[in-house]
């Protein structure tokens, strides 16, 4: 579980009750805010925006796509660094067939791809095109559930616009009750405030740490290509390390066979 995630959500949460509750009338404020044709229309409106733009399934994969922001990646560009030098060790000492058993036992489809690829006696060309297309396909799902937050949380102000407009057209055909005009215009104003919660508390946080991860994950893979290509041409565990540190940042690379994190700062 990703606590930074749990601790950004609950802290703008929490900063906006106890903004609510220094106001004048205290706690009891929090009422105020508290608008069920607003959420209608804002939240409605989102959802029902977003449902008619995608399908079904992919409507559902990216709702799903939020756990991902909540979970920590595996993403240790320096365990996998090592765990090529050591295939790259046995394949120098036993040849390129030995890596087929190494193969069963590594938890990365990604990687386990790449080296029966090898041991099939793949061009390395071909080698290259398969994995860097893997890539693409990858990035581009990730890509499609980024897209799902970034566009939900446009709609969150859109829709919260609409329903300013619409509180205001309500409020000037009873212009003729001034007693009303302040309460009506304070709901009229509720759907461009869940808006904006929706859009800069929500979507664009879940959409930016998936961005992230995604950053992360490419970033491992892209080593993982370069090293399995490395051992295919037979070349030197130790220069095969000296390549593959060159994807870190200085510290990193200090911290590299001792078990320290292994990606960018």
């Amino acid at each position: 579980m990703d606590i930074a995630t749990i601790i950004g959500l609950v802290a703008g949460f929490v900063f906006m009750i106890i903004s609510i509750g220094l106001g004048a009338d205290g706690f009891a404020g929090i009422v105020y805010f508290l608008d069920a044709p607003s959420a209608m229309i804002t939240f409605g409106g989102a959802a029902a925006t977003m449902f008619s733009g995608y399908s079904i399934a992919d409507f559902m994969s990216g709702l799903k796509s939020i756990k991902i922001a909540f979970k920590v990646p595996a993403l240790d560009s320096g365990a996998v660094i090592q765990k090529i030098i050591d295939l790259s060790n046995v394949a120098r000492k036993e040849g390129l067939l030995s890596l087929e058993e190494a193969a069963g036992e590594l938890d990365d489809a990604f990687m386990q791809k790449g080296i029966m690829l090898i041991v099939d006696g793949t061009d390395p060309e071909l080698v290259r095109g398969i994995m860097e297309t893997e890539l693409v396909s990858i990035d581009g799902r990730h890509r499609g559930n980024i897209g799902f937050w970034d566009n939900l949380g446009g709609m969150g102000p859109a829709w919260g616009m609409i329903g300013t407009l619409i509180g205001l057209v309500m409020m000037l055909y009873h212009m003729d009750d001034v007693s009303t005009l302040g309460p009506n215009m304070a709901v009229a104003l509720l759907t461009t405030f869940y808006g904006s919660v929706l859009a800069n508390w929500l979507c664009t946080p879940v959409a930016n740490k998936l961005k992230a991860i995604n950053e992360g994950e490419m970033h491992v893979k892209e080593i993982m290509v370069e090293g399995l290509l490395s051992i295919q041409a037979g070349e030197n565990p130790r220069v095969i390390e000296e390549k593959l540190k060159s994807f870190l940042s200085p510290d990193a690379r200090g911290n590299l066979g001792s078990g320290g994190e292994g990606g960018d700062e």
